[in-house]
């Protein structure tokens, strides 16, 4: 589009994204929400980007590529189906730590909850990667 206007609301329309992409990955932690939505939503900031510019200029900043956030989506994942087996005695059992925090009972983190943030990741790499693909002219 390349519009002025477009381009400067991108930048705060773009960090609003985000805080809500880890605002719904922390709330589906225990509630529904997650991974999926809160991936699409971080997805969806970096192809705001694209649309405000060129997904040529969106594609150059992007630090990581879109296949590396898929490959660590995975590896998290995977490591999230191990400590049930090694711990519980099942795959895929769900196990959680308490992090000690001071004043408070401490904060419970499980493996489903590293499962959410390895969905969160891939999904921002299909995301990212299926929107580029689409502008792609080769």
């Amino acid at each position: 589009m390349n519009t002025v206007i477009l381009q400067l609301a991108s930048k705060y329309v773009r960090g609003l994204l985000i805080i809500f992409s880890v605002i719904m990955l922390l709330r589906g932690h225990n509630l529904p929400g997650g991974g999926f939505i809160g991936g699409l939503l971080a997805g969806l900031s970096i192809a705001f980007k694209g649309f405000a510019f060129t997904p040529a200029k969106a594609e150059k900043e992007m630090k990581v590529r879109p296949e590396y956030f898929m490959v660590f989506g995975l590896m998290l994942i995977f490591a999230s189906l191990w400590p049930g087996l090694l711990i519980e005695g099942t795959f895929m059992q769900g196990v959680w730590f308490t992090i000690p925090f001071p004043f408070t009972e401490g904060y419970k983190v499980g493996t489903p909850f590293l499962f959410d943030i390895g969905v969160y990741f891939i999904v921002i790499g299909v995301t990212v990667l299926f929107l580029f693909s689409l502008t792609d002219k080769d």
